[in-house]
């Protein structure tokens, strides 16, 4: 008996979740349900979009809405709102919104373009996922962090401007945004995700603020016109691939803070010609410089003690090697087909 009750008050909590709907100047239903609520005011989120009807190609959400006596204002859009609306080009976000959720906007290939206003404070995961029309991006300073794949696969994006406040890149963030050329990341960023901007294949220069502390693993990846980069001084260690296949990098300028350079960090940049390894770096890692065809030479500095397996196998076009008698530990095949 109990467990019967307990399964029914789950289903009125279910039933009750959708709590009404409301109209917006187009015309178009959309689903909200009560985040909380007083006598005669309340908050409320938009659920998901009533897909039975004729959409049309713009929908305006409402700042507010009006169900049995009370206004209700729209704070939130929730997980997969309006997720593969494939007919939207236009939504305009009210400012009253604080908060976007999971997937809310993913696969509406058809949007051009989004304005995120100065309310909104977090953008969830996969929000614009494979939003493939949408052509630039403008992400306001309220905003504190950029979920895992929030971008991910929008390869009309030609244009990025992360505005000061955000201090986080989510995981793939920007991943597959082939058409992005040009980023601006403001200097409250403090950390970048694992694979944040790999594949952006039109990418071909990026600066990174010094208030970065932290590059994740594979976060460049695949970046093949990427021609220049100046690491910080304020990072520490140069991750697993962040670089790899980055076949046009023909610069970097790696930092006196750098510690360590993690496993095919730059494995493929076959336009480097040199590199200055820092006093600094006290470990190389597996195939670092693997297949850097156009290195000429290398000054391992004293400072290392340990070189990995394969760490610039294959860098065909070597003529000139510096190795310190600091090294205490190295990997096989490390000068492998150095010929």
């Amino acid at each position: 008996m109990k467990k019967l009750f307990l399964l029914f008050t789950a289903m009125l909590l279910s039933i009750s979740s959708y709590a009404f709907t409301a109209q917006t100047i187009e015309g178009v239903n959309l689903y909200f349900s009560v985040i909380s609520e007083s006598d005669s005011t309340g908050t409320v989120r938009v659920e998901r979009l009533d897909k039975t009807q004729s959409i049309g190609n713009s929908i305006t959400i409402p700042s507010t809405v009006s169900y049995n006596g009370k206004i209700y204002s729209v704070t939130s859009i929730g997980d997969y709102a309006f997720s593969y609306g494939s007919g939207l080009t236009s939504i305009e976000i009210p400012s009253s919104v604080t908060t976007i959720g999971k997937g809310a906007f993913s696969g509406c290939s058809g949007l051009t373009s989004i304005e995120i206003p100065g309310s909104v404070m977090s953008i969830g995961e996969r929000a614009f996922f494979d939003c493939s029309g949408l052509t630039s991006v403008t992400i306001s300073g309220s905003v504190t962090s950029i979920g895992d794949y929030a971008f991910y696969q929008c390869s009309g994006l030609t244009s990025l401007e992360i505005l000061n406040g955000v201090t986080s890149i989510g995981n793939s963030a920007f991943s597959g945004c082939s058409g992005l050329t040009s980023v601006t990341i403001s200097g409250s960023v403090t950390s970048i995700g694992n694979y944040a901007f790999s594949y952006c294949s039109g990418l071909t220069s990026i600066e990174i603020p010094s208030s970065v502390t932290s590059i994740g693993d594979y976060a460049f990846r695949g970046c093949y016109g990427l021609t220049s980069v100046t690491i910080p001084s304020s990072v520490t260690n140069i991750g697993n691939s962040t670089f790899t296949g980055c076949s046009s990098l023909t610069s970097v300028t790696i930092p006196s803070s750098v510690t360590s350079i993690g496993s095919y960090a730059f494995s493929g940049c076959n336009g480097l010609t040199s590199i200055e390894i820092p006093n600094s770096v006290t470990s190389i890692g597996n195939y670092a410089f693997a297949h850097c065809s156009g290195l000429t030479s290398i000054e391992i500095p004293s400072s290392v003690t340990s070189i990995g397996n394969g760490a610039f196998e294959d860098c065909s076009g070597l003529t000139s090697v510096t190795i310190p008698n600091s090294l205490t530990s190295i990997g096989n095949d490390v000068f492998s087909d150095c010929i």
